[in-house]
């Protein structure tokens, strides 16, 4: 198999926690090799977060720390500042998310790096945008999903709201940011000059609202939750079998002709005026979605999900997370990867989603807290 595409690309990574590891993962699993500074004792804030799986590692950290090498380095150090310019001065990508004037503080500020190495990136990642009033404040995900507005479209209506089941922000970040230093990368061949990305975790809070951000200011008011349903295609959700939860997605008009004859044999709704299109749909949830759940309840989950397949209507089980990643479909897909820490035990961790040519990238374990210092440190010393 050809390299990897961002082999011989050198990441310097100062973020800890979620978006700036995630992107900087992306990095390493693409090929560029990534240099994760941590302080020596503490190491990233994640090694202390999750279930315990080794002397200095958590499932948290695992997630985003994979294809990695870890150098401690204290900056309060002005010998292992020092030591951070030098590992900075041939590098490609800088990435940090110190709060404002963090990285200044310590002489790895954008300006001091692009006079050692001016083709550098220099990836910023905070909580609110850098020149605004809120620079100061720290960037928290949790905090973030409740002032975008986003835990106000997730949940069931009449419901408090409700945060979204992982970092959900966080991981859009650190994705968003990994985009924009790939298109610095890419710009840099041309220019021959480094570029400053900046990202804000509200920014990216406020895109993730997305079509309901759009319907909100064309009504000027909140858009109603619908919990598993979806706000404008009807019926799209999940729903209750006989003896379990499956869900159906019909997204045209042919899929609920078939769904209403050749799966429950119901020929008075697919005839009825109301529910003749998706937005007459939409327009009579309330008559639909009652009398499709009371008919559902007549049929067993395996005969209707064979029915929906074969009838070309998206459907699925609904599985609990351990019996989704223990299911063959993930086995099959080499989406899991097993190694054994110092202890000898087996962790097990996710491979990268994608393939190129046809093949699973590169999977390394996340590194352990300053398992490369002496290693990369010595590479400086002898080039």
């Amino acid at each position: 198999m050809p390299g990897l595409p961002l082999q011989g690309i050198k990441v310097v990574d100062f973020s800890r926690v979620l978006a700036g590891p995630l992107s900087t993962q992306v990095l390493g699993d693409l090929g560029a090799d990534v240099i994760k500074i941590e302080h020596p004792e503490r190491g990233d804030d994640t090694r202390d977060w999750g279930i315990r799986i080794g002397e200095t590692e958590t499932t948290y950290y695992y997630a985003f720390n994979r294809n990695k090498r870890s150098v401690a380095l204290d900056l309060g150090d002005p010998e292992m500042i020092e030591a951070a310019r030098a590992l900075v001065a041939d590098a490609d990508v800088v990435v940090e998310n110190f709060k404002q004037g963090g990285m200044e503080r310590f002489g790895l500020g954008f300006e001091e790096l692009m006079k050692i190495n001016p083709r550098i990136i220099y990836c910023s990642i905070a909580g609110y945008d850098r020149a605004g009033e809120e620079a100061q404040r720290p960037g928290y995900d949790l905090v973030v999903q409740g002032e975008s507005g986003l835990m106000s479209i997730n949940g069931e209506a009449g419901r408090p709201p409700l945060k979204f089941g992982v970092a959900v922000v966080d991981m859009f970040a650190g994705m968003y940011a990994a985009q924009a230093i790939l298109a610095a990368l890419v710009d840099v061949q041309r220019t021959g000059r480094g570029r400053r990305v900046d990202l804000a975790l509200y920014d990216c809070g406020v895109t993730l609202s997305a079509y309901y951000g759009l319907d909100a200011l064309v009504m000027k008011s909140d858009p109603p939750r619908y919990g598993n349903a979806h706000p404008s295609v009807i019926p799209y959700g999940v729903f209750d079998a006989a003896d379990g939860p499956l869900v159906i997605a019909v997204g045209n008009n042919r899929q609920f002709q078939s769904l209403c004859r050749d799966v429950l044999g119901r020929t008075d709704m697919a005839d009825d005026p109301r529910f003749a299109t998706n937005i007459l749909r939409s327009e009579n949830r309330s008559a639909l979605i009652p009398e499709l759940e009371r008919e559902l309840l007549n049929h067993k989950r395996a005969d209707l999900l064979n029915k929906l397949a074969a009838a070309g209507i998206p459907c699925g089980e609904v599985l609990g997370l351990y019996e989704a990643l223990s299911h063959p479909r993930t086995e099959a897909s080499n989406m899991l990867v097993t190694h054994k820490n110092a202890k000898g035990e087996d962790i097990v961790f996710t491979a990268p989603p994608w393939r190129i040519d046809g093949e699973r990238c590169r999977v390394r374990p996340p590194p352990t807290l300053g398992e490369h210092t002496a290693e990369v440190l010595a590479s400086l010393k002898n080039p």
